[in-house]
């Protein structure tokens, strides 16, 4: 016998989650440099990115990445108050 969920009556209220800066999704920002990997096996990519939108508009920031990324990915931030230390 199969349980057969019942689907809620009335309008359904979606909560959404926001910041003080009003965005709930992050920042985008563009990468514009490749610094350079590290980590045990180069998984993390460091990389310098402009920020798109917010209160840190046009901002160059550093950033740690882990996964494929070029020059020209759009990054979507979820703060832009804290920056990557550099690899020495």
């Amino acid at each position: 016998m199969k349980a057969v969920r019942q689907k809620e009556k009335g309008p359904q209220k979606q909560q959404q989650r926001v910041s003080m800066e009003g965005s709930a999704e992050g920042y985008p920002s563009e990468v514009i440099e490749i610094v350079g990997r590290h980590g045990v096996a180069g998984e993390v990519t460091q990389v310098r990115c402009k920020v798109l939108a917010g209160f840190d508009k046009d901002k160059i920031i550093r950033r740690n990445v882990k996964g494929p990324v070029i020059v020209g990915d759009i990054l979507m931030l979820k703060e832009t108050e804290m920056e990557a230390l550099p690899i020495r």
